[in-house]
């Protein structure tokens, strides 16, 4: 029989909700959660939390010190791009048409390796500017590539961006935007600007166009926002600012405390009783240092081979300590480690030493990094090659009678076009080449997919395969062909000349007869 309660009279259903606890334990401030300052408690966009020019612009300056003088961040962020870019993103275009798949190629393969001609500065190729405009995207937080009439590229870097203080309109460090945050005008500064001269007047800053009439964009904004609502980048090593920092002052201290323990020394104790005792001997270089209170205190400096003498009746006692002691490395490791995850980067890769994993640990890791390389290839794509490629298209037809003809044909999209990044070699060829084909033999997945997931398009792949096995077989009959023309006797099969095909095609080869 199912038990009534009887519940108290004063008790109603608002009382009883009420003492429910349902509401986030991270809403509450308590002595374990610090109360923010900064944010406002209602919410707030992304521009929102840097506001601050000068802020911005210190954070920036910060991570591009990092990058010139940390003796691990930079060297990470170049084993970041490497992995990410190697070789360069390459382009295939499909327009629909062989020959000016071609033409598209060749004209993009001379404009991009071509400094004089892709770079105002003739100093770049495009391949070097896409690892610059990668490295700026991690360091200063974003970088515009703005394209010129003349048909190159220009750059105006991150600190160029700048609002004037007497402006009322909508600008955020440097981006006009309309009511829907959609980008109007990029403002740069000159380019010798001193980023802490105050900025007073609008007439101080060239705007360029965000688009032209056509939509096009002019300017090529590379960033990695985090929000929709964010209109500017923000450096990747603004959360590890504390680390990288203490990282940099514990290596240094544990330097400077090895080249003490490796000084040697000559100790005199003197009696109290000895005649002729030096008052306060010198013992190494001097300086005077004045404090805030206006007293001087006299600072000694220390150097191998050095003689100290004590004072009368003085013990003086070596220190020999453990340099450096055990718990340092693994101290060192934590920080490393908080370095290298916010640089995506496995910490056996940021250090080059895999010797504190297994395999197996290694694997993981590089297929995990892999992952974000591969999402660092399409942020390239996207706000780099693809609307460079696209400018270059236009100016081409704009140039070229020719190619504005073709381009009319019906069956013809002049601006077709995929791009082929770069992928990463099996880390155990054999055993990753076998379980690919175990794969797609069993069924578990198609060609397509497991192609995909090493970066490769099927329709590329098998295109290429057959456009070389078609150039070998050709060029294999033609030669066969002229040696049975010189010599009728041979009766030499064009497969001889490709055996590897032999086996493949379930032909035995006729043999040449023997002479008699």
């Amino acid at each position: 029989m199912a038990r009534r309660f009887r519940r108290h009279p004063e008790t109603t259903l608002a009382k009883a909700f009420g003492q429910i606890r349902a509401d986030y334990n991270a809403a509450k401030i308590t002595r374990f959660r610090k109360r923010l300052t900064g944010v406002a408690s209602r919410g707030s966009g992304a521009d929102y939390h840097y506001r601050s020019e000068a802020d911005h612009l210190r954070m920036m300056e910060l991570a591009r010190s990092f990058d010139r003088n940390d003796m691990v961040v930079g060297q990470g962020i170049t084993r970041l791009i490497r992995n990410v870019l190697q070789g360069g993103i390459r382009l295939n275009p499909e327009t629909g048409n062989e020959d000016l798949d071609k033409d598209l190629a060749r004209r993009w393969r001379l404009w991009s390796a071509a400094p004089m001609q892709c770079h105002k500065a003739g100093k770049f190729s495009v391949h070097t500017m896409a690892k610059l405009t990668l490295r700026h995207m991690i360091v200063d937080g974003d970088i515009c590539n703005l394209p010129l009439i003349e048909g190159s590229l220009d750059q105006a870097e991150a600190h160029r961006l700048r609002t004037p203080t007497n402006t009322k309109r909508n600008v955020v460090h440097g981006v006009l935007l309309d009511n829907h945050r959609k980008p109007l005008e990029y403002w740069f500064t000159a380019d010798d600007l001193d980023p802490n001269t105050p900025l007073a007047r609008v007439s101080d800053v060239k705007t360029y166009p965000a688009h032209d009439e056509d939509g096009n964009p002019q300017v090529f904004h590379a960033y990695l926002p985090k929000r929709f609502s964010q209109t500017r980048g923000v450096t990747a090593l603004a959360p590890i600012v504390d680390p990288v920092g203490m990282h940099d002052d514990i290596q240094f201290a544990k330097l400077v405390q090895q080249q003490i323990a490796s000084c040697f020394a000559i100790f005199h104790q003197i009696a109290e009783d000895a005649e002729g005792a030096a008052d306060e001997p010198q013992r190494g270089e001097r300086e005077t240092e004045t404090l805030s209170d206006g007293s001087t205190r006299t600072i000694e400096g220390i150097a191998p081979g050095m003689e100290i003498y004590g004072e009368p009746g003085e013990t003086l006692t070596g220190f020999s300590p453990n340099v450096p002691n055990p718990e340092f490395f693994s101290h060192a490791t934590l920080i490393l480690t908080f370095i290298a995850i916010n640089l995506d980067l496995p910490l056996a890769v940021l250090l080059l030493d895999p010797s504190k994993t297994n395999f197996s640990g290694w694997r993981g890791a590089i297929d995990q990094a892999r992952m974000g390389f591969r999402d660092l290839q399409t942020v390239m794509i996207d706000h780099f090659y693809q609307p460079v490629y696209l400018w270059k298209v236009r100016q081409w037809l704009a140039e070229d009678a020719g190619l504005r003809q073709a381009a009319g044909g019906g069956d013809v999209d002049i601006f077709g076009h995929k791009w082929r990044p770069p992928s990463w070699s099996y880390i155990e060829p054999n055993k990753d080449a076998q379980g690919d084909t175990t794969i797609t033999r069993s069924g578990l997945d198609s060609r397509r997919g497991v192609l995909a997931r090493r970066g490769l398009d099927i329709e590329d792949v098998d295109r290429e395969t057959i456009d070389d096995n078609k150039r070998r077989i050709v060029m294999a009959i033609e030669a066969s062909d002229e040696i049975n023309g010189k010599h009728p006797g041979a009766q030499v099969d064009w497969r001889e000349l490709l055996p590897d095909f032999a086996g493949k095609m379930g032909k035995t080869v006729a043999k040449p007869p023997t002479e008699k």
